[in-house]
């Protein structure tokens, strides 16, 4: 099955440069994180990426930590988020630091994609105001509909996302077309080809979306958080079921990596990118 068929389903030619790197990371517990694994802690890097489309230019997935994190939780209730996960970020790892060693404008990113809002994905979305915002309809909802007061018990900090958000808001279901994978479900082929796909990966967050990518490094899966160690993909190691007080849907988590696990197995070409697995992410790292 060719993943990035066009509309005839021809082959398409157009690829991306994709960036990967890290802005800040929390620490959780291993044995949370992997039920089994020994006590301790573990990084949770944010990772986001940058994707250098032909035709579209700088695009975003997702956007880390940014120290804005520490100042959205100063006071309460929020400050029980910053105890919880405490979050460790130096301003040159922010995101619009690293754009600028590497020749780019923060004001030259044209399109970011959210994968859910919690705080270590939309940390550095106010440094990109030229940007349109991309993102689930069910994400957005979610995200207007939680009180700014009850937002760090969903992982949402309204602090960190910019006041004209709504302005610029993109909403995915809403303005792409339509296409099917067998085991993912139906997703949405963005900007007029099949080489950006997003797909609905729920449970975790509401609203969660993860980006097929056609790369010029090969194909690869931006999986956000529908899992944290990709053993829980190739392997079956689940987090503890504790987490699932903290998940947006502890079913439909299953049924996720379930369909993860399907598409594994029948695409085993494609790369999958769990945003907090360092075991994954460190070897993709420039």
């Amino acid at each position: 099955m060719n993943i990035f068929a066009g509309k005839r389903g021809l082959k398409m030619s157009i690829k991306s440069e994709v960036i990967l790197g890290y802005s800040g990371y929390c620490k959780a517990g291993a044995h949370h994180a992997v039920k089994g694994e020994p006590r301790g802690l573990v990084k949770f890097h944010a990772l986001w990426a940058i994707i250098k489309h032909p035709s579209e230019g700088l695009i975003l997935f997702d956007t880390g930590y940014t120290s804005r994190f520490h100042t959205a939780t100063k006071s309460w209730p929020n400050r029980i988020y910053a105890r919880m996960t405490p979050v460790v970020i130096d301003p040159e790892d922010e995101l619009k630091s690293q754009l600028a060693r590497l020749g780019h404008s923060h004001l030259d990113v044209r399109k970011v994609i959210i994968s859910h809002f919690h705080a270590d994905h939309v940390g550095g979305l106010k440094d990109f105001p030229n940007a349109q915002i991309i993102t689930s309809r069910r994400a957005f909802e979610h995200t207007l509909k939680t009180p700014k007061w009850r937002g760090f018990t969903k992982g949402i900090l309204h602090d960190l996302i910019p006041d004209n958000w709504m302005e610029r808001l993109c909403i995915v279901e809403d303005n792409f077309r339509p296409i099917k994978n067998k085991y993912l479900g139906e997703g949405r082929a963005l900007f007029g080809d099949d080489s950006l796909q997003m797909y609905h990966l729920p449970g975790h967050a509401a609203g969660q979306t993860g980006l097929l990518i056609h790369s010029t490094s090969g194909p690869l899966f931006l999986i956000a958080d529908a899992c944290w160690d990709i053993r829980a993909v190739t392997e079956g190691k689940l987090p503890n079921p504790i987490v699932r007080l903290f998940f947006d849907d502890w079913n439909a988590y299953l049924t996720t990596i379930e369909s993860l696990r399907d598409f594994h197995l029948h695409n085993p070409d494609v790369k999958l990118i769990p945003t907090h697995c360092q075991k994954t992410t460190d070897p993709l790292m420039r």
